[in-house]
């Protein structure tokens, strides 16, 4: 993790998922703590590409099981990326199997985020992701 802090009204959040309806819960969670800037990428595809244009990235949050590119050659590619080597990338998955966590931290993920995503807790956990802390809750 970079340790940087952003606060939520600071941050801008990049969300790699392919199902709208989890996108749109993410983005609304977020609004709600304040976050005001959050993109969307439905795919891993070109997402390097993507994350050029968007200037500083605070935190990218992706889906494992993508489209075109999974999660972990999405996470491969943006690291290569000098800008965005240090960005915090959290993955966020229905698979939360203990395998599934294990191989996440070992592909160099900072942190991991089960579904379906607890509306309760899930503003927490981007709060302190922000913060600097790693976040490993698949359930």
């Amino acid at each position: 993790m970079s340790g940087k802090v952003v606060s939520p009204q600071e941050a801008t959040i990049l969300v790699v998922e392919d199902n709208f309806n989890n996108f749109l819960l993410m983005t609304r969670l977020m609004a709600f703590m304040g976050v005001k800037r959050c993109e969307w990428k439905a795919s891993g595809w070109k997402v390097l590409e993507f994350a050029e244009t968007l200037g500083e990235i605070d935190l990218i949050l992706m889906d494992l099981m993508l489209p075109d590119a999974d999660g972990y050659q999405s996470l491969d590619t943006l690291r290569a990326h000098p800008r965005l080597q240090n960005v915090p990338i959290v993955a966020v998955t229905a698979d939360v199997s203990a395998a599934s966590v294990e191989r996440a931290r070992q592909a160099g993920f900072d942190g991991f985020i089960g579904k379906p995503l607890d509306p309760d807790r899930f503003p927490d956990q981007i709060r302190r992701i922000l913060a600097g802390e790693e976040v490993w809750e698949p359930q």
